[in-house]
């Protein structure tokens, strides 16, 4: 039996990019594998898209990855790619749209006609969920946010750009909270867990969230933690290399309020039920 955990639903972070590529996760993986493969800088380039683009595409579901080269580098099947090309509609350019960002309030602000410390306030209080991060020479998280999503927020909820903020919003400001960190985290576990359906791998996505002293005391026993930490999925796309950087980053990827962290360990353990009767059942992964 396979055990299916979402992401949070308070951090309201998960949509479904592409129903298409989501269904297509559950595809026979021999049958991806027999494909011809081509590499990312050839796939971005039929796709119209640069590498980056391409990369966002793979994070959001848009195009899924073939089997990776020995070595991790991604792959891709050229069925995957005309399908892509297939669904395409609109202008030549729509799935450039579909995966282009802005970087920080003051470019996303622009995009909504609104000024910058609105457009903080308004995503530290949950309204606009980030897609990504990078961290700058200061060492300050600078988030990245869909320029399609904030253009359907304008036509969505207008009268949230202009005008006083809610009660809600007003005590969350007051108490200096933020939920940026938690909202992309929810978005970013969730774009993970429909890309697999195997329960060892969704169960490793849940204890990437955790905190070290969490995960000790939701999976006790060492040897399922090192089958955890071997699926571990890589670091997000535009995760730092730079050491100083790296550890900030690394910062946005635990879960942090006691409620969050606990959502994140009832999921794991969750998962976890329906890993171990999988491997009891059949032996292909995990620990007995």
């Amino acid at each position: 039996m396979t055990y299916m955990v979402t992401a949070p639903p308070q951090d309201r972070a998960v949509r479904e990019e592409d129903p298409a590529a989501a269904r297509g996760d559950r595809t026979d993986c021999a049958d991806r594998a027999a494909q011809p493969l081509v590499g990312s800088a050839q796939a971005a380039g039929e796709l119209g898209l640069t590498r980056g683009e391409l990369a966002r595409a793979v994070q959001l579901g848009i195009v899924r990855a073939g089997p990776p080269t020995t070595g991790g580098a991604a792959r891709f099947a050229r069925a995957e790619l005309a399908r892509v090309r297939a669904a395409a509609e609109g202008p030549p350019d729509a799935l450039r749209r579909r995966v282009e960002t802005v970087a920080g309030a003051q470019a996303a602000a622009e995009v909504l006609g609104i000024g910058p410390s609105r457009f903080t306030r308004l995503a530290r209080c949950g309204h606009f969920i980030p897609v990504g991060y990078r961290i700058n020479r200061y060492r300050a998280v600078v988030w990245l946010y869909l320029t399609v999503e904030l253009r359907e927020f304008a036509d969505r909820q207008p009268d949230l750009l202009r005008g006083r903020a809610s009660a809600q919003d007003r005590d969350l400001l007051e108490a200096k909270g933020d939920l940026r960190p938690r909202t992309w985290r929810g978005r970013h576990v969730g774009l993970l867990l429909r890309r697999t359906a195997d329960p060892w791998a969704r169960a490793a996505v849940l204890a990437g969230v955790l905190p070290e002293d969490e995960l000790r005391e939701a999976v006790p026993d060492p040897a399922e933690r090192i089958v955890l930490a071997a699926l571990a999925p890589p670091p997000p796309y535009g995760h730092p290399q730079v050491p100083a950087a790296a550890a900030v980053a690394e910062g946005l990827l635990r879960a942090g309020p006691p409620d969050e962290v606990h959502w994140y360990r009832s999921s794991l353990e969750f998962a976890l039920t329906g890993a171990r009767g999988q491997s009891k059942s059949t032996g292909e992964r995990g620990p007995m």
